[in-house]
């Protein structure tokens, strides 16, 4: 019985299943808050105002043609998006949604779901490299340069949370500001929060930091020769990076409201706060649509520059706040 409650689990809820139709959903919501700030309508027709044109894509995807390049390297082709995809899939069954166990959450999670968000650009970059095209080379090797560029900031932005509750575990983190009687210090860490939103916004290489796969430069960037079925999956991967990454940050920022909610009993607690991390979570993606919407690409070199002249220092910055407060004994 423990088997199939674990199955079900990584495959159904919070697993697989659920990840995949959230993420369609933050996907659609996603297009259609782009659109209205463009003044577009986004999505309409496939379901209620557009509502599952995503699936619909990935739908269309999975019955194209499926091409493997005669030079590439067959094997990692066609392994990456299977890589790719097991990755943020599993990092999102460390995200503190449902009933938590021994397997995922434990005092350190929050290490091990920021080195899986990591690895999906290093599979672009893979995935460029063994495609064996000059567009698709050229993207690796933005993919790489990106990584380096946000990488530390956004590594430092998770951790000033886990600094504040003494704590790498998420769940922990998301329960201190509550359980802690210091809810305030959601307050204090409005520069790693806004920090986080924007390195997320790099991570999943949006505008304006889609500069590995600018279609009007290196048409498609390391995904050039991917077709069919594989670029579908990268296509979900894409999708769920986005609900998992959005999802973190809401948690270990904006906390769980389960202690809050623990005198209403087991049950209507975890179904709220369920609710608290859906609309905490959608909150994110707004913010990251905004950011879209907002600012046109920018170069290569910009982004080094930016982050390294501005995200990171701001990153280093509330971190000593961080650290003033715990000294001080504040909390």
């Amino acid at each position: 019985m423990e088997t199939v409650k674990v199955l079900l689990y990584v495959l159904v809820f919070p697993g697989f299943l659920f990840q995949s139709a959230f993420s369609t959903y933050l996907e659609w919501l996603d297009r259609k808050l782009y659109a209205r700030m463009q003044n577009r309508r986004g999505p309409l027709y496939t379901g209620w105002s557009g509502i599952l044109q995503p699936v619909a894509d990935l739908v269309k995807l999975m019955g194209k043609e499926d091409i493997t390049p005669r030079l590439a390297d067959k094997f990692m082709f066609n392994v990456l998006p299977l890589v790719s995809l097991a990755s943020v899939c599993t990092a999102g069954l460390y995200l503190p949604v449902w009933h938590l166990r021994p397997f995922n959450s434990f005092e350190g999670d929050l290490i091990v779901v920021a080195y899986l968000l990591a690895i999906p650009s290093f599979v672009l970059f893979l995935a460029g490299w063994f495609s064996v095209s000059p567009f698709s080379l050229i993207g690796a090797t933005r993919v790489l340069t990106q990584l380096f560029a946000y990488e530390v900031p956004f590594f430092l932005a998770l951790l000033t949370p886990g600094m504040l509750a003494n704590s790498w575990r998420i769940d922990a983190i998301a329960r201190f500001p509550w359980t802690g009687g210091a809810w305030w210090v959601i307050l204090a860490q409005v520069l790693a929060f806004g920090v986080a939103v924007v390195t997320l916004q790099a991570k999943l290489e949006r505008v304006p930091f889609d500069i590995p796969e600018a279609e009007t430069e290196v048409v498609g960037g390391p995904l050039t020769e991917y077709s069919g079925k594989k670029l579908a999956l990268f296509r979900l991967q894409k999708d769920i990076s986005m609900l998992v990454g959005a999802g973190l940050i809401a948690r270990l920022f904006l906390g769980r409201l389960t202690p809050v909610l623990a005198g209403l009993g087991a049950v209507p607690s975890l179904i709220l706060d369920l609710i608290w991390f859906l609309l905490t979570t959608i909150l994110v993606v707004l913010l990251l649509s905004v950011i879209r919407a907002a600012c046109a690409r920018i170069r290569i070199d910009q982004i080094v520059t930016f982050s390294w002249r501005y995200l990171a220092p701001i990153s280093l910055v509330q971190f000593l706040v961080v650290l003033a407060i715990k000294a001080g004994g504040v909390v």
